[in-house]
């Protein structure tokens, strides 16, 4: 999500990127610790709160950027339910309202460039979270993850049964989803 505290928009990604929009790409993104805010609670890992935020700062950046809609053939998987998206992405739609240059930077619109957006369950499989997901992201951009070996593979699995999907959306989310989005995987 960020390198020596570059989010993914930032211009020095660029060439990689292009490169990676040229291939038509899918692009995993996992959180990682920002330089700015590795320890700004004490007796908190990371893990716990900043992953989420460091994901939706990265994710702002790409649509400040432009860089969602500029390199539109790279198809991104964004883990732990894509961060706090879900929850903030009506706010960060409204940087192209307060900012000219960066709704110029996506002339379809922000909330069209995230809904483009594709996330993982990867500790993001509680009730309230898969509300949120399924309720921000199109049905076919939610895909499995356990967040292994972080977690137990089991936890994710069974986290699910707490959470009423339809068969199909579960179907969807543990298998169908990712064959969609990657077509290689029917053969394995």
């Amino acid at each position: 999500s960020n390198y020596d505290g570059k989010e993914l928009g930032d211009p020095s990604f660029a060439p990689v990127l292009e490169e990676l929009n040229r291939r038509k790409a899918v692009v995993y993104v996992h959180p990682t610790v920002a330089p700015c805010c590795a320890a700004l609670v004490p007796d908190l890992t990371p893990q716990n709160i900043e992953f989420g935020f460091d994901t939706t700062r990265t994710i702002a950046s790409l649509v400040a950027s432009g860089t969602l809609a500029r390199l539109g053939n790279i198809r991104w998987i964004f883990s732990h339910g894509g961060g706090t998206l879900p929850f903030l992405g009506a706010r960060i739609g409204e940087i192209g309202r307060a900012n000219k240059i960066v709704a110029e930077r996506n002339p379809n619109g922000i909330e069209v460039e995230l809904k483009k957006l594709y996330c993982d369950t990867a500790s993001a499989s509680s009730a309230p979270q898969l509300a949120a997901m399924t309720a921000f992201f199109p049905a076919s951009h939610i895909l499995f993850g356990s967040d292994y070996p972080f977690l137990p593979v089991k936890e994710g699995v069974e986290s699910f049964e707490h959470y009423h999907l339809s068969a199909r959306l579960r179907a969807d989310i543990d298998r169908n989803n990712a064959l969609k989005l990657l077509p290689r995987l029917h053969s394995v």
